[in-house]
C-alpha cells in the first residue's frame, strides 16, 4: 500500500479525502500544519478533533504544532484580500518539505476537498512545490465528496468550523451583519 502524506486542514475535510485514497490502496498519513487558524481556540478545536478522528479510523498522524498568529497577520497585511494564496502555499510548501526530508514520494491535501476554495490556485501551488523539493503531488478533485463527507463528520459528532481558518475569513463570514449593524447605528446619530 502506498503512503502519501496528507495535509489536512480540519477532520471534516479529511472525511471526503481519506476514504477515497484508501479505496485506491492508498493510505494517507495526516499531517497537521495549520498556522493560519484563528483565534488560538479555533485552532485548538480543529487540532484536536483531528487527532481524535484519526485514532478512531486508525491513521497515523504528525501534528507540527504552529500557532502562527502574529507571522500570518505579518504575512499577509499587505495584501489582506490576496491572503488565500500565501496561505495554501504557505501549508503546502511545508508538506512538501516534510515529506521529502521524511522518506514519502508523494503528498496531497485535504484543501482540494472544499468547494469553497480556489482549487486552482491550489493545484498551482502544490505543482510548485512539487518541482522545487522533487516529491510527486498526488492530485484528487474531492469536491465530488465535499457534501457527503460534511454530513458524515456530521453524523460522527465532528467539530464543524464555519469559516476557512484566518480571522479574515471570520470577518467575511459576518460582513453581512456587521454592514447592517453599522447601517443601524449610523440611522441612530
Amino acid at each position: 500500500m502506498d503512503k502519501v502524506l496528507l495535509h489536512c486542514c480540519c477532520a471534516p475535510c479529511s472525511v471526503s479525502c481519506i476514504e477515497p485514497l484508501r479505496n485506491e490502496n492508498i493510505e494517507p498519513v495526516v499531517f497537521w500544519y495549520n498556522p493560519n487558524i484563528h483565534p488560538f481556540k479555533e485552532y485548538e478545536s480543529r487540532r484536536n478533533c483531528l487527532i481524535e478522528y484519526a485514532k478512531s479510523i486508525n491513521s497515523e498522524i504528525i501534528i507540527k504544532e504552529n500557532y502562527g498568529l502574529r507571522s500570518f497577520v505579518k504575512a499577509v497585511s499587505g495584501d489582506i484580500d490576496g491572503r488565500c494564496r500565501y496561505c495554501y502555499t504557505h501549508r503546502i510548501y511545508e508538506t512538501a518539505r516534510y515529506a521529502a526530508e521524511n522518506g514519502y514520494t508523494k503528498f496531497s491535501t485535504t484543501l482540494l476537498a472544499s468547494v469553497y476554495q480556489n482549487h486552482e490556485e491550489i493545484v498551482t501551488a502544490a505543482e510548485e512545490c512539487a518541482a522545487q523539493f522533487g516529491i510527486e503531488f498526488l492530485y484528487r478533485d474531492f469536491r465530488p465528496n465535499f457534501r457527503a463527507g460534511n454530513q458524515k463528520a456530521r453524523e460522527l459528532g465532528l467539530y464543524m468550523q464555519k469559516y476557512c481558518g484566518c480571522i479574515f475569513s471570520e470577518e467575511d463570514r459576518y460582513k453581512k451583519q456587521i454592514e447592517r449593524d453599522r447601517q443601524s447605528f449610523d440611522s441612530r446619530i
